[in-house]
């Protein structure tokens, strides 16, 4: 990174205006909010964008997958399952390409866009608190990081979470699927949250609405390929085999970091058992949490998969923000403060050496990631599990202690 002081101080300012406006009692109306957000989202922007630095599957996974669409390809066989997704994402690429936007700029535009509109959505899912809820969010460094520095495409999957969240809220169960449809079109974690949302609504005939819609869009992205790109029908008959699968790379994050020294490993018998482990830790918290407010009962599950995952990356981190500032806890902020330092190092300070320095650093810095896990266990709900009021899915937020980012 060239900048790395800049950047580093525009994201502790955002953090600073988060903190002092909940030290003062700021209410920002959602025109402020707003045009903080984007002007911090734009002045990095435009910082990440003349970088001669830019991240690794940026530049290697989401420009081909792009760039395959435009040219009529497949995005996961033209770039041999370096994306292994769903195709909406490289669409919007290739329609930012198609323009003649330089690629630092169109990989950026998607995520970006979907982090301001979460913006709003993370207000509306707050409540009572939206007005610091948003600003908050405006301000949060991991979604900065997330959205314009690496540009992973985290936000889209979260702004039609979020959004399905409101419409479920609302007992719109077709509405609320196919939100989530998009959201699992993006990325396949929102996946995790699949039950919370379906549990929203009032009815079974709404819930079976609610599943079918959740399907029938990521299915719709998949069997409309051929239409659009050069891809057969056979080749899509083999869905598994088409998207691939995860690799079983280990020691970025938590336990299996300290198994590896830090490093990277592909190692299936650690992956698997942890796998197993994550799904156990899931199934346990849903149910701990089965009667808090949906908002909590993500925000415990999405922590817990933080603190038991064997496979990890920085933007992970971003999962549980939207949910944990709508809501926030007694230790919200320290956990969130934790997480953007522990993302800040490296998205920032490892990028400042070559591929040996970033070897050696990236060990210990993989490895100080089990000081962040205690933080966001505390920041865990755990003084919501039963409902405050008769009526879950409606009632206002009612946080232990307002804290921030």
């Amino acid at each position: 990174m060239d900048q790395p002081i800049f950047t580093a101080s525009l994201l502790a300012a955002g953090s600073v205006l988060a903190v002092v406006a909940q030290w003062r009692g700021w209410r920002p109306s959602l025109r402020t909010a707003l045009a903080v957000g984007i002007g911090l989202r734009l002045v990095l922007l435009v910082t990440a964008a003349n970088d001669s630095w830019q991240p690794v599957d940026f530049v290697l996974s989401f420009k081909p997958a792009g760039e395959a669409v435009l040219a009529g390809q497949d995005p996961v066989l033209a770039t041999e399952g370096a994306w292994h997704f769903l195709p909406m994402i490289p669409y919007l690429y290739a329609a930012g390409l198609a323009v003649g936007l330089p690629w630092e700029i169109a990989g950026r535009l998607v995520t970006v866009a979907a982090d301001v509109v979460l913006i709003v959505l993370v207000g509306r899912l707050a409540g009572a608190s939206r007005e610091l809820s948003r600003f908050q969010y405006a301000c949060n460094p991991i979604a900065l990081m997330v959205s314009v520095i690496h540009s992973q495409v985290e936000p889209v999957a979260l702004v039609f979470l979020v959004a399905a969240y409101l419409c479920a809220r609302s007992s719109r169960g077709i509405a609320a699927g196919a939100l989530l449809g998009l959201a699992l079109s993006a990325k396949s974690w929102p996946v995790i949250v699949l039950p919370v949302v379906l549990a929203m609504l009032p009815t079974w005939r709404h819930r079976c609405q609610g599943l079918v819609a959740a399907g029938a869009v990521p299915l719709m992205f998949l069997l409309t390929l051929p239409l659009i790109v050069n891809v057969s029908w056979a080749r899509l008959m083999d869905i598994a085999g088409y998207l691939g699968g995860v690799r079983p790379i280990v020691g970025e994050w938590g336990w299996t970091a300290w198994m590896t020294g830090g490093n990277w490993e592909l190692a299936p018998a650690p992956a698997k058992i942890g796998q197993i482990v994550l799904y156990i830790t899931l199934a346990v918290v849903a149910w701990a949490w089965r009667r808090a407010d949906p908002v909590d009962q993500t925000a415990a599950m999405l922590l817990a998969f933080m603190i038991v995952t064997p496979r990890m990356a920085a933007q992970y981190l971003l999962w549980f923000v939207p949910f944990l500032i709508a809501r926030p806890t007694r230790w919200s902020g320290p956990a969130m403060a934790a997480a953007a330092t522990w993302a800040g190092l490296g998205y920032i300070f490892l990028t400042q050496f070559d591929y040996i320095g970033w070897a050696r650093h990236h060990s210990w810095w993989a490895m100080s990631s089990a000081a962040v896990i205690p933080l966001l266990a505390l920041a865990m709900p755990w003084a919501r599990r039963r409902p405050s009021r008769p009526t879950v899915t409606q009632s206002p937020p009612q946080p232990e202690l307002a804290a921030v980012t």
